[in-house]
C-alpha cells in the first residue's frame, strides 16, 4: 500500500502534472454535479480538454474522442441547466421510462461491436471493444446528466468500474484513482438527486 501511494505521489509531482490538474477538476465536476451546481460544467470543460491529449498519448483513441464529446457536452449541459432554471429554482431531476433505456442499451451494444471491430482492424488501440463500450455508454450517460435524468448514476457506476481497469493498465494511475473516487461518490449523487426529485414532486 505504501509503495502504491509513493508511486502515485511520484507520478503526480514529476510525470503527470497535466493529469493532476485534469483529475482535480474532474473531482470538482462530480462534487458540483451532485450538488446540481451549474459550475460543474466549467470544470468538466477544462478537464476534458486536457484528457483529449492525455488519451491520445496513451493510445486510447475512443477515450480521446469521448473527451472531445464531453467538452461539447459541457457547453450543452451549461446551456440546458441554465435555461431550465425558473424563479431561482434549478432544472428539476426527471426519470425516463424503461423502454427508452432498453433501446439505448441495445444501440450501445451494436455501436460498440462495430466500433471495436474497426479499431481492431485499423488501429493499434488498446482494449478496442471495452474502450468502445465504455465510450458509447458514457456518451449516453453524459446526455442523461445534461438532461438531469436520474438513471445516469447507474450507467456511470458500470462505466467507472470498467474504466478503472482500462486506465490502470495504460499507466494512467491517477486517472484510475479518480474513477475509484467516482465509484465511491456515485451513491451520494444518486441519493441527492432522488431526494431533489421527490422534493420537486411533493
Amino acid at each position: 500500500m505504501t509503495a502504491l501511494l509513493d508511486q502515485l505521489i511520484e507520478q503526480a509531482l514529476v510525470f503527470a502534472p497535466l493529469e493532476v490538474v485534469a483529475v482535480l477538476l474532474a473531482i470538482a465536476y462530480l462534487v458540483l454535479a451532485i450538488r446540481q451546481n451549474i459550475w460543474c460544467w466549467a470544470c468538466a470543460g477544462i478537464s476534458t480538454a486536457i484528457y483529449v491529449w492525455l488519451f491520445i498519448d496513451a493510445k486510447l483513441y475512443m477515450e480521446s474522442v469521448l473527451n472531445g464529446f464531453y467538452f461539447v457536452m459541457a457547453i450543452y449541459g451549461w446551456t440546458v441547466w441554465n435555461s431550465g432554471r425558473t424563479n431561482d429554482h434549478e432544472k428539476p431531476v426527471v426519470v425516463w421510462p424503461p423502454r427508452t433505456h432498453a433501446f439505448a442499451v441495445a444501440a450501445i451494444a451494436i455501436a460498440s461491436l462495430v466500433n471495436g471491430y474497426l479499431l481492431t482492424r485499423y488501429s493499434d488501440a488498446a482494449y478496442p471493444y471495452v474502450d468502445s463500450l465504455t465510450t458509447w455508454s458514457a456518451i449516453w450517460a453524459t446526455f442523461l446528466v445534461a438532461r438531469k435524468v436520474l438513471e445516469n448514476w447507474w450507467y456511470w457506476l458500470l462505466i467507472d468500474v470498467a474504466s478503472i481497469f482500462i486506465y490502470w493498465s495504460r499507466d494512467l494511475h491517477l486517472t484510475a484513482l479518480l474513477f475509484v473516487i467516482y465509484v465511491v461518490m456515485i451513491p451520494f449523487g444518486l441519493i441527492a438527486w432522488t431526494r431533489s426529485m421527490r422534493e420537486e414532486l411533493a
